[in-house]
């Protein structure tokens, strides 16, 4: 019984995938168009990752190369910031703003700030989920649509669906507090902040378009299978 997987309701599957995909573009666009914009102070994103962690009184956070493009990421276990090839030595005001964007996670962490810890707790359950929401589903179907399997497989998935909607506020949050430190730390010009700000708003479009799918992803499956039981 295979049809199930290609209904109508396939339409949500696909209005998803154009929205990471415009959300995408529009934070790749972004990027690169303040790329080009040096900063008139001459800071390189390490530099302003560093001078940002030390006016916050964060000593034990290391900063470390990664390889990749935009693979920019705080990792609160190891307490390492680690900045791309693209941002590392840029010293463009759209690789500044990415910098301290991973430092305001850094300061998050600092700070106990209850969204983030909230994150790292929900990560074991969105990796369940991943992993065992469509086997469930599949076993269900297969099964003459059982609904006990059909309805632990939308429970596996709303575990992944709700890391995604706890990460909104931590991302939005540590764009607030980069453009703030940005603003008041004469990193930034007050002509080149705006700039930093149009490139962290694409960027934190790219989770709210992840939000939305994962949302569309789980309305999907409730109403294909999130009807009455069938368990006999």
């Amino acid at each position: 019984m295979l049809y199930p997987f290609f209904d109508s309701t396939y339409i949500l599957i696909i209005l998803g995938i154009v929205v990471s995909m415009i959300a995408s573009g529009f934070v790749k666009r972004t990027f690169n168009t303040y790329n080009k914009v040096k900063s008139q102070n001459g800071y390189t994103a390490t530099d302003a990752a560093r001078f940002i962690l030390e006016q916050s009184g964060i000593h034990d956070v290391q900063i470390e190369r990664v390889r990749g493009d935009l693979t920019d990421h705080y990792d609160s276990r190891a307490k390492v910031l680690r900045l791309s090839d693209t941002t590392a030595n840029s010293t463009s005001v759209a690789a500044i703003g990415v910098a301290a964007h991973e430092v305001g996670h850094a300061i998050q962490d600092q700070k106990n700030y209850i969204p983030l810890r909230m994150r790292a707790g929900l990560v074991p359950a969105a990796n369940l989920g991943q992993t065992l929401s469509m086997p469930m589903i599949m076993i269900g179907v297969f099964a003459g649509m059982n609904q006990t399997f059909l309805n632990l497989g939308i429970l596996f998935f709303s575990f992944s669906f709700l890391f995604q909607v706890v990460t909104l506020p931590v991302e939005f949050n540590a764009s607030g507090r980069a453009l703030k430190i940005l603003s008041n730390g004469g990193i930034l010009n007050a002509q080149e902040v705006p700039k930093a700000r149009k490139v962290l708003v694409a960027a934190a479009m790219t989770y709210v378009a992840a939000a939305f799918m994962s949302f569309l992803q789980l309305l999907r499956l409730l109403m294909l299978f999130g009807g009455g039981s069938n368990d006999d």
